[in-house]
């Protein structure tokens, strides 16, 4: 199988390599259009800002390419949020894989309490669908960083609560997307992984 991790101006990539190392698989990191259309599988990492990392992926025609994927696609934390609609920070038109727009957290939730933004950490999954989360119990924790959540719509597979209960996994057609790092999100992290492989 060949597994190709997109490379651009926002990456956790490393961390991502040591997590499927740890499954026994390896990955081509690479901005080749070429290598990413003709992988079995991409994985499309983030963390970082959205409006940069969405000109840096236009400048070089990623943008298009990776909505033209017909493999599985797997966006992680910033990669999810790109393949929406939408995104509030900065006023971001994303790739409009995914009908769902990006929201920023308030810091107050609608009870008065005070909460720390970003959301760093762990928080627990609920509601999960699909063979991305085969064998993985509801109520599992995942790690979260994230200033900034897509709303729940037609494409949650999974959700979380901060405050507000919003989209930790996305999917549409042979497009998914995970709020949380599976990378760093031990046992659990590691079998979402492996389903992601195995789909």
């Amino acid at each position: 199988m060949e597994l190709v991790i997109i490379q651009y101006n926002a990456g956790n990539i490393q961390s991502v390599l040591y997590a499927l190392e740890r499954i026994g698989v390896t990955a081509l990191v690479t901005y080749d259009p070429e290598k990413i259309s003709s992988a079995d599988k991409v994985i499309f990492p983030g963390v970082g800002e959205a409006s940069s990392a969405m000109r840096y992926l236009k400048e070089r025609s990623l943008d298009k390419l990776i909505v033209s994927l017909q493999q599985p696609v797997l966006g992680i934390c910033l990669g999810m949020q790109l393949m929406c609609s939408y995104s509030e920070e900065n006023d971001t038109d994303c790739l409009g894989i995914f009908s769902e727009r990006v929201k920023q957290f308030v810091n107050r939730t609608s009870t008065g309490d005070i909460l720390k933004v970003p959301q760093i950490g762990w928080n627990q999954i609920n509601e999960t669908k699909t063979e991305l989360f085969a064998n993985i119990p509801s109520n599992s924790y995942c790690y979260f960083v994230h200033g900034y959540y897509a709303a729940k719509g037609v494409d949650t597979i999974a959700t979380a609560n901060y405050g507000i209960e919003y989209s930790a996994a996305l999917h549409k057609n042979n497009f998914y997307g995970t709020q949380f790092h599976p990378e760093k999100s031990a046992l659990t992290g590691e079998k979402i992984l492996s389903n992601f492989l195995s789909l």
